[in-house]
């Protein structure tokens, strides 16, 4: 089962086709989309898709660290509300980003612990949003980490080391997508040291399409390509790699096949 466990299907990017565009990636071969919540412009657009496409797409709902500013308070009430009030599979995307802009770092802190214990409370995965902040994630889930989370570590770029570190918590995934084809990315050296039953796939989509399509806009059907990247790390067959990947985010994500 071939699953894109991460993507803005709901994008203005695919305003003009969305209908075609989820339908090359379920002749691609895909059959699940998660879609991860951004802020209240978002809830809208994915909540549709999900009403839609009941057994396709399965939202989740996060206030994004790069969606934290000063009405950080009111965005966290709608996730509350939401989550209290429709049927989501994950808090997310949720997690600390320093690269554009650090002035709200406080805010995305206790955005970020505030929607773990959420998700504690309501038996729900996260889903990690990390970038330029890996010392600070892994420090309050070192904290914060018990039994009842679990969760993906979206588009995992670290060390081998930060990887193990985070596979200890034991019920964490880490998210592989278009940057593993990139070349001297320096992803695949970490993958191929990792272990299928460590990986779930994704696109990201609008964004970070893989080679061949790097630069481009991505869409889910591309998630093959990330798949097959994978097999080709694991020297198995993609049907392997479908598989084991498939089973690991419908273990994540509570869906039984």
């Amino acid at each position: 089962m071939l699953i894109d466990t991460h993507t803005h299907l709901y994008s203005e990017q695919f305003s003009e086709d969305r209908e075609a565009m989820i339908q090359r990636a379920i002749e691609a071969g895909v059959e699940k989309f998660f879609l991860p919540n951004i802020d209240s412009s978002s809830v809208k657009g994915m909540k549709e898709l999900a009403v839609k496409y009941p057994l396709r797409c399965y939202p989740m709902m996060g206030l994004h660290p790069c969606s934290v500013s000063e009405n950080v308070e009111k965005e966290l009430e709608l996730v509350k509300k939401e989550l209290d009030e429709f049927h989501y599979h994950a808090v997310g995307e949720i997690g600390i980003d320093l690269y554009w802009d650090k002035s709200f770092q406080a805010q995305q802190e206790m955005a970020f612990r505030k929607q773990i214990e959420w998700a504690k409370e309501k038996n729900l995965p996260i889903v990690i949003h990390c970038r330029e902040a890996f010392d600070e994630i892994l420090s309050i889930l070192d904290e914060l980490n018990e039994d009842r989370l679990s969760g993906i570590f979206h588009c995992f770029t670290g060390s081998l080391e930060q990887a193990q570190h985070i596979l200890n918590y034991g019920n964490f995934k880490l998210g592989i997508g278009g940057v593993v084809t990139f070349k001297n990315s320096g992803l695949d050296k970490v993958v191929e040291q990792l272990k299928l039953e460590d990986l779930v796939l994704e696109t990201d989509s609008p964004y970070l399409a893989p080679a061949p399509y790097r630069g481009k806009r991505n869409e889910s059907a591309y998630v093959a390509k990330v798949a097959d990247k994978v097999a080709e790390l694991f020297q198995t067959s993609r049907a392997e790699v479908d598989k084991i990947t498939g089973q690991n985010a419908l273990q994540i994500f509570q869906l039984d096949e």
